[in-house]
């Protein structure tokens, strides 16, 4: 499994200077890190042992070309599905499907290390209801049936600080407008930043999408959910005198 990952890396890289994925995957352009240091051994085992079975299904255009839709009532055993886009190192997602057993949940992420470790955390958490899409969220988008998600996250997302690269947020209409199709009426998003101007952005974009903004007061943005499990990227916001903001939008 690690090799078919490293294929995966790989193959993602080189797509960059083609103008077509070999596969025949409309292109998209992708920002951000597959790799970074190199993988400890025991994170490798993870990847090799534990990842295939987490899979949620053909995602991949080079394994389902047809774009067929996921059986996520089969997936879940018909539970409620929930989705994390990018998961970071995983704390919120495995507390998540600890804290919800009778929920499904997904988690998208392509950073290598972090799907390694993730995978370690769900070992030790020993949670069975989570599944692990280790690429680009848009791609399961893509397969996931219409309506079909209950609640999303997105929790402290790469904040691509210069102006010039605001475009490659996740707030912007090409990922927020697929995001919103695969949300059920009535579902719930949420966005945590420390970033005041992924605030702005968060706050223009996400409405246009088809998301109402759910906050009457401030502690409604000040204050973080009953449900939340402070992450390392929040631990380092805090110590270097960020103020998190935690918005919370409904599907219409």
């Amino acid at each position: 499994m690690f090799c078919l990952m490293r294929g995966f890396i790989g193959q993602a890289m080189s797509d960059e200077t083609s103008n077509n994925h070999p596969s025949g995957a409309p292109w998209r352009n992708f920002y951000g890190r597959f790799k970074g240091k190199t993988l400890r051994p025991n994170q490798k085992e993870f990847l090799e042992e534990d990842l295939e079975a987490l899979s949620p299904g053909p995602v991949g255009w080079d394994v389902n070309p047809d774009r067929e839709k996921l059986d996520v009532d089969a997936m879940f055993d018909g539970r409620p599905l929930w989705l994390e886009i990018g998961f970071g190192g995983g704390e919120h997602l495995v507390h998540m499907a600890k804290t919800y057993p009778e929920i499904g949940i997904i988690g998208c992420e392509p950073f290598i290390n972090g799907v390694a470790m993730l995978l370690g955390k769900i070992r030790e958490a020993g949670v069975t209801n989570l599944k692990v899409h280790p690429g680009d969220a848009r791609n399961l988008f893509d397969v996931l049936p219409e309506g079909c998600v209950e609640k999303a996250f997105l929790n402290y997302p790469d904040p691509w600080p210069k102006k010039r690269h605001h475009r490659r947020r996740f707030v912007t209409q090409e990922h927020l407008q697929p995001l919103a199709q695969v949300m059920a009426e009535g579902s719930e998003f949420r966005v945590a930043t420390d970033i005041p101007d992924y605030v702005r952005q968060t706050m223009q974009e996400v409405p246009k999408a088809g998301f109402e903004w759910l906050a009457e007061g401030p502690s409604d943005w000040r204050e973080p959910w009953g449900d939340w499990i402070s992450t390392r990227y929040e631990q380092k916001a805090l110590r270097e005198g960020r103020t998190p903001h935690y918005m919370t939008f409904r599907r219409q």
